[in-house]
């Protein structure tokens, strides 16, 4: 919460969030209230949020006097810390996918989260729908001498299982995209594990070798025209234009048909001065997804755009 000002969202990068970091954990209390120096003002999908900069500084507490005044204004309003709700200040933004977009273009845009609802028109033929993961991390598995491999576990003759890594061709009313569905996200969408869609083509084509690449099944195809809100990483792949296909981490809801209709939000860059709030209110820089999905997320880095697809492209 900004001093006698409004609620919102401050994202601190780089060298302030190490700052952040540090002061914050060396504290003997965990610490109230923050100052943020230089910082940046974007509006993302209607939502003001401020970020910092390079040569944004962090104070917290009985750093500084504004902190300290701060600090004794705080405790002669208690009422004021129920105003901030860690729950909404911490949600990832939600954004049309060309605002997303936007965001990659940004020239200090960083690795993050975000929100989107689009609807599925396509499955991108041409390239595999799943990959053979380890049982346990679910990390892409090697070839050893003899068998399957795991270079995370480090382990040898693991038990192969097949993953979701399916290229969905999608639209909002403002841009289409290509995204990748990946583990748990594939399922969600599907209702069914791609190791049991793989074992029932095997099994009903027993002539087949393991290496045989199972076409798209129809229980992936069914999922066109279905529209999702999903929940998109943007990765450090897209940031150095290495690939525009964005990874969905997880699909928070099914949603209602999107209308085709041209968009008119924008996301504004501007300047401010210092920022001075709760530290309750602080959101730090999206860590993503741990482990296994975080993994194979950088492992989707080829770029593809779907050279056919059920409806044509709006235009950028």
């Amino acid at each position: 919460m900004i001093h006698r000002g409004p609620v919102m969202k401050l994202y601190l990068w780089d060298q302030a969030a190490l700052d952040f970091c540090s002061k914050f954990n060396s504290s003997e209390s965990t610490p109230t209230v923050v100052l943020v120096t230089t910082v940046n003002p974007k509006r993302l999908g209607g939502t003001l949020a401020l970020t910092t900069m390079s040569s944004s500084r962090v104070f917290i507490d009985h750093d500084v006097p504004p902190t300290r005044d701060y600090l004794t204004w705080m405790s002669s309003n208690p009422e004021i810390a129920k105003k901030v709700n860690a729950e909404v200040v911490t949600k990832p933004e939600t954004l049309t996918i060309a605002e997303i977009f936007s965001y990659i273009g940004q020239p200090n845009a960083k690795a993050a989260l975000f929100e989107c609802t689009a609807t599925i028109d396509d499955v991108v033929h041409g390239s595999a729908w799943y990959y053979i993961g380890c049982g346990g991390c679910k990390i892409k598995a090697v070839k050893g001498p003899t068998s399957l491999m795991c270079p995370k576990c480090e382990k040898d003759n693991i038990a192969g299982e097949a993953q979701y890594r399916a290229r969905i061709s999608v639209y909002d009313k403002s841009k289409q995209a290509v995204f990748v569905l990946l583990g748990d996200a594939g399922r969600e969408v599907v209702g069914k594990h791609a190791s049991e869609l793989v074992s029932s083509y095997f099994e009903a084509n027993g002539d087949k070798g393991a290496d045989f690449l199972v076409h798209v099944p129809q229980p992936l195809l069914n999922a066109i025209g279905q529209t999702h809100r999903f929940s998109v990483k943007v990765t450090d792949h897209n940031l150095t234009g290495k690939t525009r296909a964005l990874t969905v981490i997880k699909i928070l809801s099914p949603a209602a048909p999107l209308s085709i209709q041209a968009s008119e939000e924008n996301i504004v860059v501007g300047a401010s001065d210092d920022s001075l709030v709760s530290a309750d209110g602080v959101c730090q820089p999206s860590k993503g997804c741990e482990g296994s999905v975080e993994d194979e997320v950088n492992k989707v880095c080829d770029s593809y755009e779907p050279s056919t697809a059920k409806r044509p492209k709006l235009s950028d």
